[in-house]
């Protein structure tokens, strides 16, 4: 499927680098960790780093019930959520030619407030899983504390942009010609580190598989 690009969906600036494939646009969130919501607060512009998990065409976004952006975005008011990844550093031989190479996925739209159990329940395994894959099972799940302590909204996809920067630098052919600087790629990849068991864990207790596997991909 693809997108279906709207006003405020419509890539106009590099407009050659946008996506309209829907598969790029799930690619881009589902590798994703965190996304940018913004709003309008008091009439001032608000963006906050938040968790987030998607579940076919629905992203999902939770924090803590008296979090008043996650209240007002369940309220029905035009929002927007964004995730980027950056893959490497562009180095062009003329400065203006410096660019970045990423993925990234805007959408927009207004949010619902999730009052149904169910599927606040599928949101909030959704968005665990996004982040902690496997720990949905593997740990002990939400009380009823804890779930009346946690907000969740749902963001449809339906109007939502990609863009994509990949290769190297754009330089103009009288600074290729003249060959003074350097000019590349400096990927940047993302990988884990060693996990450090808690302090109070007690000796010898192995390592999650689904932790592990995060570690050493692909084992």
């Amino acid at each position: 499927m693809t997108l279906s690009p709207t006003e405020r969906s419509t890539v106009r600036r590099n407009a050659k680098r946008s996506r309209t494939d829907r598969s790029d646009l799930h690619a881009i969130l589902d590798s994703g960790l965190v996304c940018h919501l913004g709003m309008t607060v008091d009439g001032a512009p608000r963006v906050l780093p938040t968790g987030y998990g998607r579940s076919g065409d629905t992203l999902y976004l939770h924090g803590s019930s008296g979090a008043r952006n996650l209240r007002e975005g369940g309220e029905g008011v035009a929002i927007c959520v964004a995730v980027t990844h950056l893959d490497g550093i562009v180095y062009a031989r003329s400065l203006m030619h410096h660019s970045i190479n990423y993925r990234s996925a805007v959408i927009h739209g207004s949010a619902r407030a999730v009052s149904s159990p169910e599927e606040k329940w599928e949101g909030l395994r959704v968005i665990s899983e996004q982040l902690a894959p496997g720990s949905w099972e593997h740990s002990r799940q939400p009380d009823r504390k804890e779930l009346a302590a946690t907000a969740v909204i749902a963001l449809d996809l339906s109007e939502a942009s990609v863009k994509v920067r990949a290769g190297g630098p754009g330089d103009d052919a009288a600074d290729i010609a003249a060959n003074d600087a350097w000019a590349g790629v400096l990927p940047l990849h993302r990988s884990w580190a060693a996990p450090i068991p808690s302090d109070d864990l007690p000796a010898g207790f192995a390592v999650p598989e689904h932790i592990a596997r995060r570690e050493h991909p692909g084992t």
